[in-house]
């Protein structure tokens, strides 16, 4: 690989500077793709991208920015971003008059003031070879830097007609994932957190891991066996349970749905009954795990409410220290407190539906059908 040091000058840089939302940005004279695919979208906050301005105006350095040389579709020689997009993006917005910095935006600066930033110089470093040395290079440099997710990096190493189009579905802010799913998903989908729940279902369906998926897919020109598939878990969940609650985001339907989704015996309107009941009922302390205890019976996933130790105690004292079915002796330590009707069939915890049980009666007991 080939590596040049070059000095831009925040004039040069921010010289044919255009921002077309999420679908391209591109400066330095039209020649620099500053979002290209392997990149995520713009993530800093308003005060680190102050920050940078003001590094700018002190006149203190920016950390080193890395381009890769490549090839346009125009056969012409062009660079894209490999680590800086953010203070590259917070610079030429600035210079465009996107935003102001201490209630000044660039163009009410004085023009000598105006002049210094537009003189500023950046460090570059150019690399030039194939695109695994690149995409080494890349991770490389990010162990230093603001970390990516696993899905963005995965984007990088998987980088092909299939993630573009994948993007387009789920990787934009109010995009079509967004605007259908964004109640029942938990994440960003700018940071590549929808992208990632969709493929690590459509995965999961087939039996194989993100990366495996990821690879079969790379060439494909569309993803819109990824989008329907994701289309058909939502129109799954809203009519199995069409009434929308907060203990629903961030759930994995899509594993529900592989595992449950052609099941015949579920009734959207019992479903809806035995929710609001479990809604209600204060000895189930995990809501969002309803859905799931509805699918499997798993009873675990509802974290009944157990017995406090002040009732521990009270039970405990009033076996006089005897296991409730055994009538062994034991110390309170060695003891578990047990629901004499189940919560599955009605109990509560209540000290009047608490027994202690020694450890080998209690497992017995919990191995009863």
């Amino acid at each position: 690989m080939l590596i040049s040091e070059q000095k831009v000058t925040i004039a040069d840089l921010s010289d044919g500077y255009s921002n077309d939302d999420e679908d391209g940005v591109v400066g330095y004279h039209g020649l620099l793709d500053i979002r290209p695919r392997y990149q995520r979208a713009f993530v800093y906050s308003d005060k680190q991208r102050d920050e940078v301005i003001h590094t700018v105006l002190r006149g203190l350095p920016l950390n080193v920015m890395y381009w890769c040389k490549v090839k346009k579709s125009d056969g012409t020689d062009g660079y894209e971003v490999l680590d800086g997009q953010q203070r590259t993006i917070s610079i030429c917005e600035y210079v465009a008059g996107q935003y102001s910095v201490n209630g000044k935006y660039f163009a009410n600066l004085p023009v000598d003031i105006q002049k210094k930033i537009l003189d500023y110089p950046l460090f570059v470093y150019a690399c030039d070879g194939t695109d695994s040395e690149k995409l080494e290079w890349f991770e490389i440099i990010n162990i230093a830097g603001e970390q990516l997710t696993k899905q963005e990096l995965r984007n990088a190493v998987y980088a092909g007609p299939w993630v573009s189009d994948a993007k387009r579905y789920f990787s934009k802010t109010l995009g079509p994932a967004d605007k259908l799913a964004g109640d029942y998903l938990k994440g960003s989908s700018i940071r590549q957190e929808y992208l990632e729940t969709a493929i690590s279902w459509a995965a999961d369906a087939e039996g194989i891991s993100i990366e495996e998926y990821m690879a079969q897919h790379q060439a494909d020109s569309s993803a819109v066996i990824l989008w329907n598939y994701f289309r058909s878990v939502i129109d799954w969940v809203q009519a199995m349970f069409p009434v929308k609650r907060k203990e629903m985001k961030g759930l994995p339907w899509g594993l529900f749905y592989n595992k449950h989704g052609q099941r015949r015996d579920l009734d959207p309107v019992k479903l809806e009954a035995d929710i609001q009941r479990l809604m209600a009922d204060d000895d189930v302390t995990r809501k969002a795990g309803i859905y799931e205890y509805l699918l499997t019976g798993e009873e675990k996933r509802l974290s009944i409410r157990v017995f406090d130790n002040r009732i521990k105690r009270s039970t405990y004292e009033k076996q006089n220290h005897e296991c409730a079915i055994c009538g062994k002796k034991c110390d309170l330590s060695e003891m578990h407190a047990d629901h004499i009707i189940p919560w599955s069939k009605g109990g509560k915890t209540v000290p009047d539906n608490c027994q202690m049980l020694c450890r080998d009666c209690n497992l017995a007991k919990g191995a009863q059908p």
